[in-house]
């Protein structure tokens, strides 16, 4: 029986809580773990994400999915940007922090489903922004399995204002970014640049992609203009050991978009989790 168990609340003391989901068929039996992170301007039930989550349960999965505390949503508002000033003080640290924090709770002695889940085999899935996390989280801890890149970023340095438009973020104290879909001027405040220098070291990509022994999977779509195919090959060139895998004129978002009402996945997303599916599985 297929369990979807959408919107449940992890309650933290000292931070913003996370809003999480669980997709898995339910017998007591336990299976092999998948975190996903979603991206920039990301949330976990954008576009096909739940069909994706449907797909991992279905092929025996116990499959996670949520929001970073920090990326806009709300608990009575998951989807969307209800919450401005959350994103504004979102950083990289704060997800990773979140998802420590995740794995931390699916994987304790005491979880609700800790019979359905099987806490030796983790494997982190990251899209976008979110592929930079898990390559950061699968170099730092020691549990984690595999990691997968979905049209990933291998670097954040870059993305950040350079020379005038820096200054000037540091000065005014915030810079906006129109979301084309929502129209909405996100807010990005200083004191995420201040993060990443502080944590320039832990925040390195390229170092991270170095340091990762166990199997890692990169899949990018050939067309993405949002993350260049250049950015998966050179994760590909710091660890040669990682499977790269292309999906031609394949796009950031891999043929899906928000909302997302038809009942199957596009062809290419259908394509890059049947291809997950069976990396984890080998």
């Amino acid at each position: 029986m297929m369990q979807k168990l959408t919107n449940n609340i992890l309650t933290r003391s000292t931070d913003k809580n996370i809003l999480i989901d669980y997709f898995f068929k339910k017998n007591n039996q336990p299976k092999p773990l998948v975190v996903f992170c979603h991206g920039y301007k990301g949330f976990k039930d954008w576009g096909a994400w739940n069909l994706v989550a449907e797909a991992f349960a279905e092929a025996g999965f116990f499959f996670v999915k949520f929001n970073f505390s920090h990326n806009g949503g709300t608990m009575e508002q998951p989807i969307d940007f209800p919450d401005l000033e959350a994103f504004g003080e979102n950083n990289y640290t704060k997800e990773l922090n979140d998802l420590q924090y995740v794995l931390d709770d699916v994987t304790k002695a005491d979880f609700e489903f800790s019979s359905e889940i099987d806490s030796h085999a983790i494997s982190l899935i990251g899209h976008s922004r979110g592929g930079g996390i898990v390559t950061i989280k699968a170099s730092e801890a020691t549990n984690i399995s595999k990691v997968i890149s979905w049209a990933g970023v291998s670097d954040y340095a870059s993305r950040f204002p350079q020379g005038e438009a820096l200054e000037a973020w540091k000065n005014s104290g915030e810079y906006h970014v129109i979301n084309g879909r929502t129209k909405q001027e996100m807010p990005h405040y200083y004191q995420f640049f201040e993060d990443f220098q502080e944590n320039s070291n832990r925040l390195n990509i390229e170092r991270a992609t170095k340091k990762i022994q166990i199997p890692h999977l990169i899949i990018h779509g050939t067309t993405d203009a949002a993350v260049s195919v250049e950015e998966a090959k050179n994760l590909h060139t710091w660890n040669p050991k990682s499977e790269l895998y292309l999906i031609e004129n394949g796009n950031h978002v891999f043929g899906a978009h928000h909302p997302w009402k038809k009942t199957e996945l596009p062809n290419d997303l259908a394509e890059v989790v049947q291809t997950t599916i069976e990396f984890i599985k080998a």
